[in-house]
């Protein structure tokens, strides 16, 4: 099954204490990021939403935030740094002092200072947020996941479609071989005729020979039916369950390009020149919407 890269999903759990919202939503990448935002005190989940998140993302730059909103206070605890409430105090005092400032030093101010008061969670709840961060996250992964099997069905859609118009052409290809065989033949035939005249009888054995010379280079056989099985394996790798394809197609489109570009570079007719045109641009519209596909 094709999935795209591109995705959103939210996601939210309850479990009496904390209400915990999940968001992911990922682009295009080469490889597998995964970034997550996290209230500081709740860092220590970080790395098992990683690995679940890693279930179901193989390819893509992935965004991931969680918004808690506390039912209660039992999952926190508030502790005094008094090490560094002194150290402010002593500054403050400091200060009061080198600027001939009288006065009381305020609480409030000294209780604000940055890390004078930390709240904390329990060590003991860990594993309940843990787990309430993870039923969170796998109700977005659901959405996530079912947003981006949705356009992996319309990019898979319309890589068949051109598949088809590939195929088309190469069938095309295919029956104009022989004719243009034969016109060769017959152009040969014609030149040597002015050439040499009309009263010289032209040897036919030589005619064939040289047919046969040109035949052989200008034969696309091997390369249409090298065509066909990666049109064939195309299709395989569209239905494949449980793949990450992105890289498999992309190697598939070079292919393509390989055996196309063979095809033109042998093509002494216009037409299938024509056709060849025709199939690298549609190969060229594969390759941008593989860029999408995980």
């Amino acid at each position: 099954m094709i999935k795209s890269m591109t995705g959103f999903g939210r996601g939210e759990h309850s479990d009496g204490k904390r209400i915990v919202t999940a968001e992911i939503k990922s682009v295009n990448h080469r490889y597998c990021e995964i970034f997550i935002k996290l209230p500081r005190r709740y860092g220590f989940a970080e790395e098992r939403m990683k690995a679940v998140v890693k279930e179901s993302l193989r390819r893509g730059k992935a965004e991931l935030s969680f918004l808690v909103e506390n039912i209660t206070e039992d999952d926190a605890r508030v502790q005094l740094n008094m090490a560094a409430a002194e150290q402010y105090f002593s500054n403050l005092r400091a200060l009061q002092k080198h600027f001939d400032i009288s006065g009381d030093i305020d609480l409030g101010l000294l209780a604000g200072m940055p890390d004078v008061m930390r709240q904390l969670p329990d060590i003991e709840d860990e594993e309940e947020i843990r787990a309430s961060f993870e039923a969170a996250l796998r109700q977005a992964l659901l959405r996530f996941d079912a947003m981006r099997a949705a356009e992996g069905d319309k990019l898979a859609e319309d890589i068949r479609a051109r598949g088809r118009l590939i195929a088309g052409c190469a069938d095309e290809i295919a029956d104009l071989v022989p004719e243009i065989t034969r016109a060769y033949s017959e152009k040969l035939r014609e030149r040597i005729r002015e050439l040499i005249g009309g009263e010289i009888e032209i040897p036919g054995e030589r005619i064939a020979c040289e047919s046969a010379i040109f035949a052989d280079k200008a034969d696309i056989t091997e390369e249409i039916v090298r065509l066909r099985s990666h049109l064939l394996r195309l299709e395989s790798i569209l239905a494949e369950e449980g793949e990450a394809n992105g890289k498999k197609l992309d190697f598939l489109a070079q292919e393509f390009n390989r055996e196309v570009n063979t095809m033109g570079a042998k093509a002494g007719d216009l037409r299938i020149t024509n056709r060849v045109l025709e199939m690298k641009s549609e190969i060229e519209k594969i390759r941008e919407q593989i860029q999408n596909i995980e």
